[in-house]
This record gives structure tokens, sequence and C-alpha cells, in this order.
């Protein structure tokens, strides 16, 4: 730095010393700043004192404001509390308080079936049987939650008031009761005063699956309408697939009544919607799956019985059926009135049913007429009977059989005996036709009754045997899908023998082949098709030839027709079907080796045609009345 440079540095710090000296203010201007700023410093703390008042005035208005506003909700909650106790008031009258409540449950249960009663409604929410899970290996449930409706509708001053939306108490106050042992009952009580009440009272017995179900009004007499002189009672239910096979479940799915003239009446199981209405009295009505039912029985006839059924469409649903059923009841001007029901939540076991002597086994669907009488008689006994000392079902239809084929047998060896006559008579008959153009079929067949006549063979002695056997084999059709003992038993490679066996399934839907024949094949209805197809066979290369060509493709077509329709039925009965056509075929192919030689069988018949025709006693009379006819003919 040069000296030039360090004269005016010099020179500025003087200049700036003595500008500070000269300019630094008295004790006076001191004083008067200190003044001026504590001034500043009050009005700025007196506006943040301001702003805290503000905010706290704002607080207390806000706060204001809002118990203002709490006070207008309450007075409006309150008043709209108000309105609607005067509305449910208006509506339920002296019920108005079981309006609202809180759902709480109450189970009761023996040893068969586990109940759940609701106190909304004071009903039964569901019944589960504990001896039988469903396909899916869950418990059998059929009262089935919030799926269904029960309860009465009855009249106080001229207002409706139905029991499923309102709350009961149970007068028991307890949470589950045990009834393994004795005898218990549990009351759920629906209020109308200090001492007016309705009470349904459930009683249930140790080792039963019926329920005891009273009504009781007591002391009511003067709060429901006396100018309505009966209630309704309504149940609806969405009945739940508990089987395999949805198709032939649903075909099973259905609602039985019976009415006062012992008339069993039911819905069509093949109708999406069905109807049924009467103006006279119903003793009970079932909604019935195909194991399995729920049964409303009345004590005292009820009245105008109208039943609906409605089938749900949508296959990939749980529910197959949407079942209501409703019913009047007399109620009368007395201080005490006990109207009795039961329930009956159990199995479609024919034994079970039939003990209660109620016509209950015509759930059952055995056949009518002589095709029940078959099933009720014969094979639900000799079925019962091999159960108590053989423990497979499998091994039990094969000695079913066996025994039904050698009680039958005298018939088939009487028809294979018939059908080898007409054979050996073939070519004479043959001969007979010869000798008789075209348009003489009169003459021809004149001929060939003579040649029978002759020869003492009867042309129907085939088809009577065949035809006394039809029954069984009916029978047999409607035993095995309808027997519970069948249900969820294996047999050899199928695991439920009360439905299809399936060694191949798919899940593609094929045209028309879905919809007819389904999704899987059943290899018992395969052996079944098959063994009925060689027994059909062997039948007809022992028959005679019938000159129709079309009859014989009408037997090798009933075969494939059997794979068709026997496809989703229970493999129990393709199964029984399938031995039948096994030892039918044994037993053609034994009576043919051993006891027919059809030499010696024509040598008999022409040994009958040397014989003198013997008329029967029908024949005598008829020549005897054309005869005299013939004598008033010639006389006038």
């Amino acid at each position: 730095m040069d000296r030039n440079s360090i004269i005016g540095i010099v020179i500025i710090g003087v200049i700036l010393v003595l500008y500070s000296v000269f300019n630094r203010p008295d004790k006076a201007q001191l004083m008067e700043q200190k003044r001026v700023q504590d001034s500043i410093a009050t009005v700025k703390a007196k506006e943040d004192s301001l702003k805290e008042v503000e905010k706290a005035i704002a607080a207390e208005k806000e706060t204001q404001e809002t118990d203002s506003l709490l006070e207008q909700e309450a007075l409006l909650s309150e008043n709209n509390d108000s309105i609607n106790n005067l509305q449910l008031k208006e509506k339920l009258g002296v019920f108005a308080h079981a309006a609202q409540g809180e759902q709480s449950f109450i189970t009761i249960e023996n040893n068969l079936i586990k109940l759940k009663i609701s106190s909304k409604g004071g009903r039964v929410y569901q019944a589960e049987l504990k001896e039988y899970k469903d396909h899916n290996g869950k418990p059998v449930v059929l009262i089935n939650t919030d799926t269904t409706v029960f309860g009465i509708e009855f009249m106080i001053d001229g207002r409706p008031i139905f029991t499923n939306d309102l709350f009961f108490e149970s007068v028991e106050n307890v949470e589950f009761i045990d009834a393994n042992e004795s005898e218990e009952t549990l009351t759920m009580r629906l209020k109308a005063g200090e001492n007016s009440y309705l009470d349904f009272v459930y009683t249930l017995k140790p080792d039963e699956y019926i329920l005891d179900f009273d009504i009781r009004f007591y002391n009511m007499q003067d709060i429901i309408s006396r100018n309505v002189n009966y209630g309704k009672l309504y149940w609806a239910e969405l009945v739940k697939a508990q089987e395999k096979g949805r198709k032939w479940e649903l075909q099973n799915t259905n609602v039985y009544l019976k009415m006062d003239d012992d008339d069993i009446e039911k819905l069509s199981e093949r109708k999406s919607e069905d109807e049924f209405t009467s103006s006279g009295k119903m003793h009970w009505v079932a909604f019935k799956q195909q194991f399995f039912s729920s049964v409303l029985i009345a004590d005292e006839l009820v009245d105008d019985p109208l039943i609906t059924s409605n089938t749900i469409d949508d296959e990939n649903s749980e529910f197959l059926k949407y079942f209501t059923a409703e019913c009047t009841f007399p109620i009368k001007n007395e201080q005490e009135q006990i109207i009795p029901f039961q329930f009956y939540f159990g199995p479609n076991k024919f034994k079970t049913l039939k003990q209660y002597d109620i016509k209950l086994e015509k759930l059952i669907p055995l056949g009518w007429g002589i095709f029940g009488w078959v099933n009720r008689f014969l094979i639900i006994p000799l079925f019962n009977w091999l159960g108590t000392f053989i423990g497979s079902y499998g091994i039990i239809i094969l000695i079913l059989t066996i025994i039904i084929k050698m009680l039958l047998f005298p018939l088939t060896y009487k028809s294979y005996m018939s059908t080898a006559k007409m054979k050996v008579l073939k070519p004479q008959i043959d001969e007979i036709a010869k000798k008789f153009p075209k348009g003489k079929e009169m003459e021809k067949q004149q001929a060939t009754m003579a040649l029978y006549k002759k020869a003492g063979v009867n042309p129907m002695g085939g088809c009577l045997p065949m035809l006394l056997q039809f029954p069984i084999l009916i029978a047999m059709f409607r035993f095995f899908p309808a027997s519970i003992e069948l249900r969820q038993e294996s047999f050899l490679w199928a695991s439920d023998l009360s439905a299809y066996d399936a060694i191949v399934s798919w899940n593609a839907n094929i045209p028309l082949l879905s919809n007819f024949y389904g999704n899987h094949i059943s290899l018992f209805t395969l052996l079944m098709a098959i063994s009925m197809f060689v027994s059909t066979k062997m039948s007809s290369s022992s028959q005679a030839s019938t000159g129709q060509p079309g009859m014989k493709v009408m037997l090798y077509m009933m075969p494939v027709m059997m794979l068709f329709f026997f496809n989703n039925y229970a493999s129990g009965l393709s199964y029984y079907y399938f031995l039948a056509n096994l030892f039918t075929i044994i037993q053609t192919w034994v009576i043919r080796k051993y006891f027919v030689d059809e030499d010696k069988v024509l040598a008999k018949l022409e040994e009958n045609k040397k014989k003198p025709v013997k008329k029967s006693n029908w024949q005598k009379r008829l020549e005897e009345a054309s005869r005299q006819k013939s004598n008033q003919q010639r006389r006038r």
C-alpha cells in the first residue's frame, strides 16, 4: 500500500470519530427515546391482550352457539322421539314398547336337535339336526336364521299386530336349556299390560324331533278387537340346499299338507311357481326337502290354508325354493286361551314319521297304490331287517337283490318257458303266414291262434309274469332315492349312494349334453346300461322273431335312454338295477343251459296237438249263449 492510501484511511477514521462525538444524544434525548420505546411496547401488549380477549369472546360465542345447537338438536330429537312414540303408539297400541329392543337368543336342545329361540318375534330362529351333516360337512340347519319369517297376526282397535317384528322377553331369564334328561319348557312373553300378555310356549322332550308350541293369550279379551274373532298364522322360509345334486334335490323339495278329510295335498315339484288355497281345515303343513322336513302341526285344525312355492332359478344360490304358508285360527273372548301346535324338525325316515300316527310318513314318496304297498310291507321291513346285522349298505342292496330275484324266479322261469314254446313254434307260424296272402290278416290271425290253442301255448304267458314283476321294479325306483339310510353311505367308488357317483366330471357347459345328461359320468349308471343291453340281447335271441324291426331298435334304444335318464339319480338305484340285470343274465343262461331243451319242448307241444282241445267254462258259456241266440232268431 502506498503513502497516499494510508493518509486517506487515517483521515476517514478521524472524521467518523468526530461525527459520533458531536452527534451523541444528551441525557434528555435518551430519556425521551426510552419513553417512546416503552409506550410502543405497552401498546403492543394491549393489542396482544385485546386479541386474546377477542379470541376468548369468539370461543365463548362459539361454545354458546354449539350448546344452543345441541339444545336445539336435543329438543328436536326429543320431539322426534315423541313423534315416533306417538306413531308407534298409534300403530301398535299397548305393544308400542315392544317395537324396539336388542335381539338375543336362548338355546334349547336335546340329543337330536338344537334350537335357537330369538327374542325378536319370540320364534325359532335356527333348527339344527345334531346327527346329520350336509354334503359339505356342515350341520344340517332347517330353519335358516334371517331367511325365515314366522308369527301370528291379530287385531287391536282395528289395527293389525304382527309378532315377527316385536321383541319378546324370556320368562325363565336363561340363555341355555338342556332337555337331554327331562322335558323342559321355555316361555317367550309379549306384554300388553301389567297382567295381560301373549306367550309363545316351547316344550322339548328328550330323544324327540317334536317341539311342542303353544300360543297363549292371557287377559287379552279387552285388548283384541272383538269384531274380529280370528287370527292369522304366517310362515315363510327360504329352503337351503343340503345334498350333492341340486337338480335331483329340487325335484324332491316341495310343500305337503294334510287336510281334515285325511287327503294329502302337495304342490308341484316341477313348476317354478305354484299355489294351493282352500276354504277347508288343515291339520299340518310340511316344508319338505329330499331327506329332511320342517312341519307345523295343528292339534286343533286351522282354517283357510294358503300355500305357495317359488323355485330359486340361480344355480349358484345356496337356496332351492321359497315356501310360504298362511292359515287362520279362532280367537275367543276368554280370559285365557291356549292354541296348541307342534313343530317337527327331523329326517324323512319312514319309521320315525310313522310313529306319530298322523300320516307324516306320506312325506316319503314311496309310490301310489300297489307300488307303495310293496315298499311299505315288503321292501322297507326287509331292508331294515338286513340293516340290523349288516353294516355296509352296498352289501345290503346285493343281498336284497338276491332275495327278490329268488322270490321272482318261478315267474321268471315261467316267462322263459313260454318264450321257448313260442320260439319252437315259429317255423309252423311262418308256414301259416305263407298260406294267407296280403289282405287276409284276420284269417291268418285266427289260424295262428288255433295253432297256439291246439299246442297248449298261451301267447301272453311270457308277458304276464313280467307284468307281475313290474310293481317291484317301480317300487325299487321309488324306494332308493327316498331312503335316508343310503344318505352319505359309501360303497366302492360311490361316496354317497343317495347321489350320483361321478368318476369323470367337468365344469364346461356343453349345449344339450349338460342340460340332458349332466357334467359328469356315473359309473353305476354306465354299468346298468351295459348290463341292460346284454340282458335284452340274450332275451331277444331266445324269442321268436316278431317280424317288426322297429321293436328291436326300440329294445336296444332303452339302455341308451336309461343312460341319460339315470345319470343324475341315486347311485344306489343304478347299482340295484345293475345287479338285477346281472342276475337276470345269469338266470337266463342257467335256465337255457340246464332247464330247457327245445327239442323236448317241441315234442311236448306236438303231443298236446294230438289231444282233444278242452274248452274252458267261459268258452262253453259263450257258445251256449251264441246257440240260444241263433235258436231265437230261427223261431222268429
